[in-house]
């Protein structure tokens, strides 16, 4: 790994002002319980140009998913919220939802109230457990798709935000421990798919198709109009590997990773992209087409490939790691690796990045951080020493960056032990008619 940089001073007066159609605020979330209860959580709203000026000092607005969120939760499924993971905006940040990956529960708010307004919980599935570990919007805003992890089901929620009318689909849902892909192979295979339980779902701006990671390795891509939903490409772990999640689209390719932090995984660091090409897919393919492009294969020491993000006009793609505490730098239409920056800084010795998010006006990113006790994901990858939200600088264009300041939030139980775990992080747009 290369040495920390030299220390970086936030730029107190002299950081980028937000242009008012770039005006932002940024949603971080807590996955530990909410102060003195076994449930809820707490998501931290920061002003973009608090975040800027000094993110030491800013003060979020914060929302106690203990109060009205458990209240919705409870009259509405019979049980309290437990351990909020990830969160996404609809495509005109009206709406925030927000995943409970331990209760299972998928709430959606409304982003300027901040105000619950429906809460779900997903179905049960494989060895009659559930979760709710990740979400995602369509485009076109008709629907969100939801990974019910150990349940191992892929599921789909219908959305009006107009009339804030949401319809859980369960004709819609798709059995991944139990289905068959169009090439008459099992979807969870001992030898090429070994545990089926749904990381991420991502789809892009065409709508088509849905990319969903698998725990146990390989990736499945999803019809998501088809009802029930249905595979149109199968790939298998050999050719991309296990505990992926991040996937973020640029210059006509969809970008993701694998590799996760568990000690006795061979397949390390792994990057990869597909082309963001809907005809491409196709349930008449054989397994493994189109074929993946590997960016990067590293089987050294503890690498953790998590966050992904990208800079303005798609330059650059981010892949954060959060057991080696750096960013690695690729160009996106060649795929060539560009550097890779420590985040290692005066603000955090062991900031463990986790999740990113990008200012709509390009000039930073921001990264949650894992806290001393994660709730979440292997605890040696995942274990970081400042929970919160690290702000970083967006450099040359995208090809550098600099660490510029950290939000720290807390939750200290009664034993004095710190409890704070900063995962889902979002940035949402509060100018969209500009």
């Amino acid at each position: 790994m290369p040495p920390a940089p030299e220390p970086v001073p936030p730029r107190h007066g002299a950081y980028w002002k937000v242009p008012n159609r770039y005006a932002h605020e940024v949603w971080l979330v807590d996955q530990s319980n909410s102060p003195g209860l076994a449930h809820g959580g707490r998501i931290f709203i920061y002003d973009d140009e608090a975040l800027r000026r000094n993110a030491t000092t800013a003060v979020p607005a914060v929302i106690d998913l203990g109060g009205a969120t458990s209240a919705l939760c409870l009259a509405q499924t019979g049980v309290n919220p437990v351990r909020p993971h990830m969160l996404v905006f609809n495509n005109r940040d009206t709406h925030a939802t927000l995943a409970f990956v331990a209760s299972g529960h998928v709430v959606i708010f409304d982003a300027a109230t901040r105000t619950p307004l429906r809460c779900f919980r997903t179905e049960v599935g494989a060895g009659s457990a559930r979760q709710a570990h990740a979400i995602w919007p369509a485009p076109d805003d008709r629907f969100l798709l939801v990974a019910n992890q150990n349940g191992k089901k892929f599921e789909r929620i219908a959305t009006n935000y107009a009339t804030n009318t949401f319809v859980q689909e369960p004709a819609a849902t798709l059995d991944l421990a139990n289905c068959t892909t169009p090439n008459g192979v099992a979807c969870q295979h001992p030898d090429l798919r070994p545990d089926n339980a749904p990381i991420c779902p991502f789809l892009p701006d065409s709508g088509f198709p849905a990319y969903v990671s698998l725990r146990g390795g390989g990736m499945l891509a999803v019809d998501p109009y088809t009802t029930p939903m249905s595979i149109v490409a199968e790939y298998d772990a050999e050719h991309i590997p296990r505990d992926g999640c991040g996937f973020m689209q640029a210059k006509n390719f969809v970008f993701g990773n694998g590799g996760g932090g568990n000690p006795a995984n061979p397949d390390g660091w792994f990057l990869y992209r597909l082309p963001d090409a809907p005809a491409a897919f196709k349930p008449t393919n054989p397994p493994n087409t189109p074929e993946p492009f590997v960016l990067s294969r590293d089987l050294r020491g503890p690498r953790d490939a998590h966050g992904v993000a990208v800079t303005k006009q798609e330059k650059y793609v981010y892949f954060f790691d959060r057991a080696a505490n750096v960013v690695e730098i690729y160009k996106p239409v060649s795929g060539d690796y560009v550097k890779t920056e420590s985040l290692v800084s005066p603000f955090s010795a062991d900031p463990t990045p986790d999740l990113a998010g990008e200012a709509p006006d390009g000039k930073y990113v921001y990264l949650s951080l894992r806290g001393p006790l994660p709730l979440s994901g292997d605890p040696h990858a995942s274990t970081g020493s400042t929970p919160g939200l690290l702000v970083l600088e967006i450099l040359k264009d995208g090809r550098d960056v600099a660490v510029r300041g950290l939000a720290r939030i807390s939750n200290i139980d009664a034993g004095g032990v710190e409890r704070a775990d900063g995962h889902g992080i979002r940035v949402r747009r509060v100018n969209c008619a500009d």
